[in-house]
């Protein structure tokens, strides 16, 4: 699917710089960013979820230690 992505000068001028230093295209380099960003929050969500079980299943022990 086709997608049209308006920047600002600077994220522009931002995202040639980088695109330039590394050898690729700005469309790479602004693809692989979207691809990073959505693994990283995906990561994010399943820590937060962990957590939360981890502080719902062991509350009473957390207490106990906190003490």
């Amino acid at each position: 699917m086709a997608m049209t992505l308006r920047l600002d000068d600077g994220e522009t001028e931002a995202l040639r710089r980088q695109a330039d230093a590394e050898g690729r295209s700005m469309q790479d380099v602004a693809r692989r960013a979207i691809r990073e960003y959505v693994a990283r929050r995906v990561r994010q969500g399943h820590r937060d979820a962990a957590i939360d079980t981890i502080l719902r299943r062991d509350a009473e022990l957390l207490r106990r230690l906190a003490e």
